[in-house]
């Protein structure tokens, strides 16, 4: 079976929701009014008709009874039955009638009872008390009897204003719960529009704020801020391929003019040189290709990589071919240093760092990995003696395709991308790398791993290496 449609607005359901919850209010609150109304109207009248019986009965035990009764204050009628069924006084409205059929007690006491339109068929319910005493000839009982035409009044009158008031004030709150959220949502509205024009080409426009500093002025703030990374994520994403591109122009064209001249001139004495140099420059494309790669890996969200890896082993084995270069490596490592991570990244990790520092050094690198035991960090230096960073640039050394010298070759400077992949590495294991002076004038890379016990389990992770597509596991 289907269930009930429901309003699909947020503003519908609040003031579904308000006047339902009025209505059942208001509903409660009347039914409990008309019963306290009717409660103490009825014990109002009850109260008088006992007191008349009561002063009856007494005018009866006492032998001082008139065959008519003068009804009081209160009550309608009053008639004074022997045991018999004799009527032995009785108010004017019930002279000549017979006695009352009421329930004769066989000893003394009182009975309350509602008639309605008896004994002297009124419109209205009448409450009847029966007092019942002994007399010098017997047992006399006494019928006293108001009637409610006052509280049945009261409770018609109240009935009536409440069958008017209660919706009229349900449709009140319902129209001032509508009015109201309408004007709180009416911003919500104006967000959601705003966001619905927005597409790639438009991430420049943000939402409105309004000024009410509440949570819609919040969510406007939170949504303009995630505009504002989405925006600066576009702009980093077209620089990135048109610096892609740039830098994959030059081999790619270079690589071409080789071919082209070999073609040219088949003379098989340049074929060597010219081979040699498109070696060469299929290398460079390689090599750029996979840090494209790497990095369009690490600018995703997978998880990065959780198996437990020496990084004394892995820096030792990145310093290792190093020692005959021309800037040789001094290595000072601490032993057992264990992080979690990959040990491909974290290979990748050291040797940009070297292949940076070997670059800018005049005569020494030195390789440096000790443990930070009050942040429990594994913390890996890279010095060289060049002529260093400038404060000014040791954040933008870290931005893709950044080089400091514009007049250097890209044979030399490389692609720009060695130390941008290293912080990506570092950032996407929980760490930081940060560039400082070092003590000789030269810089000093710094990063920082967080460590993990010696030992202690963790998955194998798979990645696919430079040359290839297949995963291996690292240990």
């Amino acid at each position: 079976m289907a269930g009930a449609p429901r309003p699909r607005s947020v503003r519908a359901r609040a003031t579904l929701g308000a006047s339902a919850v009025v209505a059942v209010a208001l509903g409660a609150v009347s039914f409990a009014l008309l019963g306290l109304l009717h409660g103490n109207l009825e014990r109002s009248a009850q109260a008088d008709a006992e007191r008349q019986a009561v002063a009856t009965a007494g005018m009866a035990a006492g032998g001082r009874l008139d065959p008519v009764l003068a009804a009081g204050r209160g009550t309608d009628f009053l008639q004074v039955v022997d045991a018999g069924g004799r009527v032995l006084a009785a108010s004017p409205n019930l002279a000549g009638r017979p006695a009352l059929s009421g329930v004769r007690p066989a000893r003394p006491g009182t009975v309350r009872d509602t008639w309605n339109g008896r004994p002297v068929r009124e419109e209205h319910r009448q409450r009847v008390v029966q007092v019942t005493t002994a007399t010098a000839s017997g047992l006399v009982t006494v019928y006293a009897g108001t009637s409610l035409r006052q509280a049945d009044t009261a409770g018609d009158m109240i009935t009536a204003a409440l069958a008017v008031m209660v919706p009229l004030l349900v449709l009140t709150v319902a129209l001032v719960t509508w009015r109201v959220t309408g004007w709180a949502l009416r911003p919500v509205e104006a967000i959601r529009a705003e966001v619905a024009e927005i597409n790639e080409r438009d991430l420049h426009r943000r939402v409105p704020v309004p000024p009410s500093q509440d949570e819609v002025a919040r969510l406007a703030v939170t949504v303009n801020a995630t505009l504002d990374r989405l925006e600066a994520a576009g702009i980093r994403q077209r620089q990135f391929i048109a610096d892609a591109s740039h830098e994959l122009r030059s081999p790619i064209t270079v690589l071409r003019t080789q071919l082209e001249v070999a073609q040219a001139h088949p003379d098989p004495a340049l074929w060597g040189e010219l081979v040699s140099g498109a070696l060469e420059d299929t290398v460079r494309l390689q090599d750029l290709a996979a840090d494209l790669l790497l990095l369009a890996r690490l600018d995703t969200a997978e998880p990065a990589p959780a198996a437990p890896v020496d990084l004394t082993a892995v820096a030792r084995e990145a310093a290792r071919p190093r020692g005959g270069d021309r800037v040789p490596v001094g290595v000072e490592l601490a032993p057992g240093v264990t992080v979690r991570g990959s040990t491909l990244w974290l290979s990748r990790l050291v040797r940009n760092l070297l292949d940076n520092a070997q670059r800018h050094a005049a005569r020494r690198v030195s390789l440096s990995l000790r443990v930070d035991e009050e942040r429990d960090l594994a913390v890996l230096e890279v010095s060289d003696d060049g002529p260093g960073i400038a404060e000014a640039d040791r954040e933008r050394v870290f931005e893709r395709f950044t080089r400091l010298d514009d007049a250097r070759s890209r044979d030399e400077g490389g692609s720009g991308l060695g130390l941008a992949i290293a912080r990506d590495i570092a950032t996407g294991l929980g760490g930081s790398l940060s560039v400082h002076a070092a003590p000789d004038g030269g810089a000093r890379l710094v990063a920082t791993l967080p460590r993990t016990a010696r030992g202690s389990s963790g998955g194998s992770w798979a990645e696919p290496g430079p040359d290839r597509g297949e995963g291996r596991p690292v240990p």
